[in-house]
């Protein structure tokens, strides 16, 4: 890998706030956007625990990757996270406390859109510290069950932007159809092409997942689920909605590595735990060029002083 350039961080200039019910335990959830220092990251505080435990969003406290990404310990952490990071990764928002008065965040209606509409009434301000931006030299490829992810090398045509191309493929009779979606991941994009595309599951899927228990105060309606005649009680936004639901799942993966990222990333059949494994093979390779410790990553602030501070 190779550093190819800094960008100024960014953080809110203003606090926000989203409430909703989780999808996963379907308790109501208060969640709220502070701005942060530099070199802060993304940091997570449970405020319903009086020791108000923070949870830094980087791909070394990820601790679950089951059809969601969780970080943090079971008692502590928080689930669910890759929609909100998304919403910050795409609109390049480096610094902020997260406060969450349980373990995940509202579920919304499955997709980023909420939580874009509430970081954008916050507004942006620029800071002094710097972020990393880093490129692969040759292709980095991460494979597991027929699944691929690859980042590949900075397209001279392209130059110096972040595209992702997902290809999403269930096989020949399944209720999804085979569907494939590429873009330049920029703020503008995002907020255009992605931010408003929901979380899906086949009907036998969301079936399973009620037997154990996870989204059962949630009906049809309320979420994109695909029987053999397409979705369930709902209508698509777009033709190829899930392929572009798992280019914003990977966009909120790969935050987890903490540096921005530029070149051709190609996803095929990858979920969460593809997607984490190839944040954990770039983090490694970044922090190992020439022989750098930090490799020009930020280094994190004390957060729990910080989220005190930002609190009070």
């Amino acid at each position: 890998m190779r550093r190819i350039g800094y960008r100024h961080q960014r953080t809110l200039a203003n606090s926000s706030e989203v409430r909703g019910v989780g999808f996963v335990a379907g308790a109501r959830v208060r969640l709220r956007f502070r701005p942060a220092p530099p070199d802060t990251g993304i940091v997570f505080v449970r405020t319903d625990l009086l020791s108000r435990p923070t949870t830094l969003a980087r791909v070394d406290r990820v601790t679950g990757t089951n059809r969601r990404t969780t970080l943090g310990s079971p008692d502590t952490g928080v689930t669910l996270v890759e929609h909100v990071l998304a919403a910050l990764s795409g609109l390049r928002i480096d610094n902020c406390v997260i406060e969450l008065d349980t373990a995940e965040p509202p579920g919304l209606d499955g997709s980023s859109f909420g939580f874009l509409e509430a970081l954008n009434g916050a507004g942006t301000v620029l800071q002094p510290a710097r972020r990393a931006v880093w490129a692969v030299s040759e292709p980095l490829v991460v494979s597991h069950g027929g699944a691929t992810i690859a980042l590949h090398p900075v397209d001279p045509v392209d130059g110096p932007v972040l595209r992702a191309s997902y290809l999403l493929d269930y096989g020949p009779r399944a209720d999804i159809p085979r569907q494939a979606y590429t873009t330049v991941v920029t703020p503008d994009t995002f907020a255009r092409e992605l931010a408003g595309c929901r979380t899906f599951v086949l009907e036998k899927e969301a079936d399973a997942l009620r037997a154990q228990g996870v989204g059962n105060h949630l009906t049809m309606s309320e979420l994109l689920v695909f029987g053999p005649k397409g979705p369930i009680d709902n209508t698509l936004r777009y033709a190829d909605e899930p392929a572009r639901h798992k280019v914003l799942d990977l966009i909120g993966d790969l935050a987890l590595c903490g540096f921005d990222l530029v070149g051709h990333v190609v996803a095929y059949r990858s979920g969460h735990a593809l997607n984490v494994s190839l944040a954990h093979a770039l983090v490694a390779r970044a922090r190992g060029v020439s022989g750098e410790v930090t490799a020009g990553l930020p280094r994190p602030q004390p957060v729990p002083a910080v989220s005190r501070r930002l609190a009070a």
